[in-house]
């Protein structure tokens, strides 16, 4: 551990599928070093790859939200706190039993079988595409509808209401005002509320996630409704906005790297270690945050009980130590080993449906696109400030 001035965190990129210039410091100075977070409370900030995993996996940081000393990256963050966050949220035991109710629902078995569908569903948003003919503008016309049609499919949303919860999910990531994140957690409650109360009065339960939680879980006791309204908003959030925003700015990246792309035109066999380079290049969730429960040693240094531990995943999984040549795009290298879904108990539920989705959106738009291009210049192109998802605002194509 180095003792520097510390470093603000987080910070915005200067290019979006690269760590802020600002955070060079926090990649010579591994595995732990020293942030500021916006309220001025200091911080550990992990950054080294081995260390990283060896946290993550270390049940002494708590992912407990609600605790008044857990660290915040932003305002909008501190207002949401008193509400406790399904599975992300939660410590074991707790936790291990929430995500024990999910797990059957995001096996690499059940991705296998929404193919045909993610596969549907992207063709149609394409074919809408095309006919409206470009210019066009890829965020709202493809990205965003392919990962929220699916999430709806798969919990049992109904998709007409995309507007309504993908607009609320906006502004509880995004603000701007600390008004807007109370008020879209509300609308998200009194909307999943409703929710329930119909899939309540259905005598035959649907095919979704969320018949499934009220059902099995709610009529039985073993969830009350708050319990299932946290579920359904994290899952439905975390499952239409983390993809739509890899989707929209692994192309940009895509078509930043010409070579790339033409590579993988010509094989498409390996779009899989493409998406997994994409994961690792992009890591669009930057900032996972712990609170530590007990004295650990870590990186030279003392973690005391209290202090807040961040992870930076564009950090660490750009360690020089692990990959080489850590800032190329190449998905030759051998280590796959990032953090982009996290790791431990925490890792993302949803990793196999987003690798289904990632894959299938890729490749069908470049191939049936094969002109595609920007239709501005790569440096007009607005993507999304540090403290939040990473991803473009708009991504303005033709082809």
């Amino acid at each position: 551990m180095t003792e520097t001035e510390p470093v603000a965190f987080p910070q915005d990129r200067t290019c979006p599928y690269h760590p802020p210039t600002a955070y060079d410091p926090l990649r010579t100075d591994r595995p732990l070093t020293r942030i500021t977070l916006y309220d001025g409370r200091k911080a550990w900030l992990v950054t080294g790859h081995t260390l990283a995993r060896s946290l993550l996996a270390d049940q002494r940081l708590s992912s407990d939200r609600s605790h008044p000393d857990f660290p915040a990256p932003n305002i909008r963050f501190t207002a949401a706190k008193n509400r406790k966050v399904a599975l992300l949220g939660f410590d074991d035991p707790e936790h291990r039993t929430q995500r024990r109710m999910m797990v059957p629902s995001f096996t690499l078995r059940r991705a296998a079988a929404l193919r045909p569908e993610i596969q549907r569903i992207v063709d149609e948003r394409l074919d809408a595409m095309i006919a409206q003919g470009p210019p066009g503008e890829l965020v709202s016309a493809f990205a965003l509808p392919v990962p929220s049609m699916v999430i709806c499919a798969l919990l049992g949303v109904p998709y007409a209401d995309h507007e309504f919860f993908e607009g609320q999910s906006r502004r509880l990531l995004r603000g701007p005002k600390v008004s807007d994140v109370q008020d879209a957690r509300d609308q998200l409650d009194a909307y999943f509320a409703q929710l329930i109360d119909t899939k309540l009065k259905q005598s035959e339960p649907g095919d979704g996630v969320l018949d499934e939680l009220v059902h099995e879980k709610l009529r039985e006791g073993e969830l009350d409704r708050r319990e299932v309204m946290s579920f359904a908003t994290i899952l439905l959030i975390a499952g239409h906005e983390t993809t739509a925003n890899m989707i929209s700015l692994g192309t940009f990246a895509l078509l930043q790297h010409p070579e790339r792309l033409a590579e993988l035109r010509a094989r498409p066999e390996l779009l899989p270690d493409a998406v997994e380079e994409l994961m690792r290049m992009l890591s669009i969730a930057d900032g996972l945050l712990r609170r530590a429960t007990e004295d650990i040693e870590a990186g030279g240094t003392t973690i005391r009980a209290g202090d807040p531990v961040l992870f930076s995943t564009s950090v660490i999984n750009r360690d020089a130590d692990v990959y080489e040549d850590p800032d190329t795009f190449d998905w030759h290298r051998p280590n796959r080993h990032h953090v982009a879904f996290g790791f431990g108990i925490h890792q993302c539920l949803g990793q196999n449906l987003a690798r289904a989705e990632l894959e299938i959106a890729l490749r069908t738009l470049f191939e049936r696109l094969p002109t595609l291009r920007l239709a501005v210049p790569a440096e007009e192109i607005p993507f999304k400030p540090g403290d939040t998802i990473q991803g473009m605002l708009e991504l303005p194509v033709t082809w």
